[in-house]
């Protein structure tokens, strides 16, 4: 009996020894083995694994990488290694964590089974330089996270599936199979890369954007389009067609008509109603009458700003010019007479241009219902332009009643740092080394501001790209400093923050704002909702460890440096940390840039005096 105690302890330690040494579970480690054994490799190494006495992450097994935790399984490359199988994803989608597969360049025959939509976390699926057949299941294009896709050099054939519900996919590359039907659509505004060359694909190339050229899609006879040789052909239309379009000409013509009359009624009522005013104008005993008229012209004019709010029984129109030169001989009525452009509406207010007649171009920007006093706001503009750095852009002017507050800056004509990510650049590119320039220009303003102005609490409370204009020379001005009310600089964007109505707390927002900034400059993504949903998706991709994948392709073309741009990454999300607390200050933020910005300068002086030795020494060769 002692005995077979004794053995049962043995075992159940050996058990527990065992068990201990796993970390995947046995469902999916005898699965992963099934898959490789499908996969029938030819050659094996001594430390190859894949078997079901190991474990795919502790006993390091050959071409698979797992967590930081080694618990689960992540990627599974085997590329070069002399497979000569078959695929199995019912086995391979029970690792249900698995993010990379990449099977480069091996002798793997048969077709694609329907089953890889179970795979639902990949996002990275390459199969390139094999043997491949038949046609490309539907469901490759149902992954929900899937971003690169690459099936070329194989002998898949049929037709592509439909990709244009796919929103995450930014690489397709399926060149050299036997492809056949029509090119489908896909999301090419948002693809990265893109190539369907030497197929069998016939019809129009849909791609509307001009964003890939004829290399994408060269080596399909049948395919025709703006970016190749053959041009697609007009087709025909039927007397139905004819018919149909001759209707709807006529049906234009006929409103157009009636268009043209309606505004010939205005216009000479119009006309009517100024002749009709001018001889009231003229006339000495309707000069009341004309009064009326008068205030009526200029309530109309006025009606753009709406300045007419009463303050102690009578009407306001009190406006402040600051120290800035181009407030000078800047009067209330100039405002009122200039014609006013609508530039933006948002949550806390409007941006109007204007241009005085005479004068340079102008900012308004319009705040209703700030409740704020007339006293705390003149104390506050007065001090905000006390407070004067090259890289803020100064108040010219301002005018306070208690519906609404105006403040009027100069019209920077270069727009903001948000129109530069994300707007037309004309084919200008917009380097790391002018973006890091940006970074610490604004960085180092903010942190004067901070350090200038935390006695008096005003932050600037909105820090944002649309908020970081350029001047003439493409310097950046910070603007709108310190407009935002109070309970709205109170509330951080990051929703696990409950209000603060501290000035550290205040200040802290701030540099959760410019985190934000930083990282548009990093990946070139537009935000939106307070950039929450860029601030998760670079969470989400850090912590999968594909940080590579963060920063914009324009800087990894450019061939920015790496190491900078992942320590100004970790600056980043330094300023987006989830606790205030553990936010840096503005000045240990410009700190950290002016440091990475000092490095880059310094590289770039070093590889200039370089050319210039070794042209001198290519001067002094030919001299002696």
């Amino acid at each position: 009996m002692d005995q077979i105690r004794s053995n049962l302890c043995v075992l159940l330690f050996f058990f527990l020894l065992f068990s201990s040494a796993r970390t995947e579970d046995v469902g999916v480690i005898q699965a992963l083995v099934t898959f490789m054994n499908n996969l029938k490799p030819t050659q094996t190494t001594p430390n190859w694994g894949w078997n079901i006495s190991s474990d795919p992450c502790t006993s390091k097994w050959v071409g698979v990488t797992c967590d930081k935790s080694n618990v689960t399984v992540k990627k599974i490359v085997l590329e070069i290694v002399n497979l000569s199988g078959t695929l199995d994803f019912t086995s391979l989608c029970k690792a249900s964590n698995l993010l990379v597969l990449s099977l480069n360049f091996n002798n793997l025959t048969g077709t694609l089974s329907p089953e890889i939509s179970n795979c639902n976390r990949l996002t990275h699926f390459y199969l390139t330089g094999n043997r491949f057949s038949g046609a490309i299941p539907g469901s490759l294009a149902d992954l929900p996270n899937v971003k690169r896709i690459v099936i070329s050099n194989n002998d898949f054939s049929g037709e592509l599936p439909d990709f244009s519900r796919t929103t995450s996919l930014l690489t397709f590359f399926a060149q050299n199979n036997r492809f056949t039907g029509q090119l489908p659509v896909f999301n090419y505004n948002q693809l990265q890369e893109f190539n369907v060359a030497n197929n069998n694909l016939t019809g129009p190339v849909p791609d509307d954007t001009g964003r890939f050229d004829g290399n994408s899609f060269t080596g399909n006879p049948g395919l025709c389009g703006k970016v190749l040789p053959q041009s697609c052909p007009v087709k025909k239309k039927g007397k139905k067609s004819k018919l149909r379009d001759f209707l709807i000409y006529s049906g234009y013509v006929v409103l157009g008509f009636l268009i043209v009359v309606l505004l010939a009624v205005v216009l000479v009522k119009k006309r009517k109603r100024g002749r009709d005013d001018e001889k009231t104008d003229l006339s000495p005993k309707n000069s009341s009458r004309s009064g009326r008229s008068s205030d009526s012209r200029n309530s109309r004019t006025r009606s753009e700003f709406s300045l007419t709010s009463v303050e102690n029984g009578g009407v306001s129109t009190s406006m402040v010019v600051l120290s800035s030169p181009v407030g000078k001989g800047l009067r209330f009525e100039d405002l009122l007479r200039a014609p006013a452009e609508l530039i933006s509406r948002g949550n806390n207010g409007s941006l109007y241009k204007v241009k005085p007649e005479g004068g340079v171009s102008l900012v308004v920007k319009r705040i209703k219902n700030w409740k704020i006093s007339k006293d705390v706001f003149r104390k506050r503009m007065q001090k905000i332009d006390e407070i004067k750095h090259a890289n803020v852009l100064p108040v010219v002017a301002y005018y306070s009643s208690k519906q609404e507050k105006l403040i009027v800056y100069e019209y920077q004509q270069n727009g903001s740092l948000f129109r530069l990510l994300h707007g037309s650049q004309n084919g200008q590119v917009f380097e790391w080394g002018n973006r890091l320039n940006i970074a610490s220009s604004v960085a180092t303003a903010l942190a004067f501001m901070h350090r200038e102005l935390e006695t008096d609490s005003i932050p600037h409370g909105n820090v944002k790209s649309s908020n970081i204009l350029l001047n003439d020379n493409m310097d950046p001005c910070v603007s709108e400093y310190g407009l935002m009310p109070k309970d709205y600089q109170d509330q951080d964007p990051d929703p696990g923050q409950s209000q603060d109505s501290t000035t550290t707390g205040n200040f802290k927002v701030d540099v959760y704002g410019f985190g934000v900034v930083l990282l548009e400059l990093l990946t070139g993504k537009p935000v939106q909702d307070n950039g929450l949903g860029l601030v998760k998706w670079v969470r989400a991709v850090v912590q999968e460890e594909w940080t590579g994948e963060v920063f914009d392709k324009a800087l990894i073309v450019e061939g920015a440096n790496e190491e900078r741009m992942i320590r100004l990454l970790q600056v980043a999300l330094n300023c987006i940390n989830g606790s205030r607390e553990a936010r840096p200050v503005m000045g240990e933020v410009a700190t950290m840039i002016l440091s990475l910005k000092e490095e880059e300068e310094r590289d770039i002086r070093f590889y200039i005096t370089g050319i210039a030795i070794g042209k001198f020494s290519e001067v002094r060769t030919v001299i002696d």
